[in-house]
């Protein structure tokens, strides 16, 4: 990597105006997920969590001001913003952060910043290239299987079949194409979005787990995206599971490859 420390960009997880919360009552607040901050710092990359765009400033501003953009995961995405409606009142989302992320994602597209999608990220990644989502994979998916236990969260697990001319193969070594996860997601995506490609997919349900951008060009954008949570595997890393460090670090490769250029 160059001298200076990588920027990376955080996309923002909302709290929105809430009357009966006792702290910042009505107030918005954005979040980031601690482990997710200290996975990126773990690898030398310094994150800053992104705004809503205010005063004099536009997304355009501070998405010229990293070098690459992490999509964290959180609440739902909103059906309508892949054109269905709610099949049920709980799964309404989040529309507000959708657009404020698909921003991000087209913004840094356009700019040749690199992009991680991490679970929601993954799926905000795919609507916004025109692509949909199950809305619950357990009520429409054909196999009906569960991609999130509440009871166990992120202990939850299951196997990858990683497609052999994929990334995801070269990063570990084309050695070990069956690899394992965590899951704790309950959406997924349903239609690929245009200029993605499948690089793994759940064992045996055949749900899609990590997506990559395949632009036109060489040397053109980088996007990639994972429904695990790499930054929840970090520390208490089973000897069976995929090492986070293994994403993390082709994707500042990718940060820093663009930098140079």
């Amino acid at each position: 990597m160059s001298s200076k420390r990588p920027l990376i960009g955080i996309s923002a997880s909302f709290f929105h105006p809430d009357p009966t919360r006792n702290l910042f009552k009505g107030k918005t607040l954005l979040y980031a997920e601690q482990s997710l901050l200290h996975w990126v710092m773990s690898a030398g990359a310094v994150p800053v969590l992104l705004p809503t765009v205010g005063g004099a400033l536009y997304a355009a501003d501070m998405v010229e001001q990293i070098d690459g953009l992490v999509l964290q995961g959180g609440a739902d995405m909103s059906p309508k913003s892949y054109g269905e409606e709610p099949l049920r009142p709980e799964w309404h989302g989040d529309a507000i952060r959708d657009a404020y992320e698909i921003e991000l994602v087209h913004l840094c597209l356009a700019g040749n910043k690199p992009i991680l999608g991490v679970c929601r990220g993954t799926q905000v990644m795919n609507v916004a290239l025109g692509g949909s989502l199950y809305q619950d994979i357990e009520l429409q998916h054909e196999h009906k299987r569960v991609h999130r236990s509440w009871d166990v969260y992120d202990q939850h697990a299951h196997e990858i079949a990683v497609e052999p001319d994929s990334w995801l193969a070269r990063w570990c070594g084309g050695e070990k194409l069956n690899l394992r996860v965590n899951s704790v997601h309950h959406q997924g995506i349903k239609h690929l979005g245009r200029d993605l490609v499948v690089e793994a997919r759940a064992v045996p349900d055949g749900v899609v787990e990590a997506v990559r951008y395949h632009p036109s060009r060489d040397n053109g954008p980088w996007m990639y995206g994972v429904q695990w949570h790499p930054e929840f595997m970090q520390h208490q890393l089973p000897p069976d599971m995929l090492d986070p460090k293994i994403l993390l670090h082709a994707f500042l490769q990718a940060v820093d490859a663009r930098r140079v250029a």
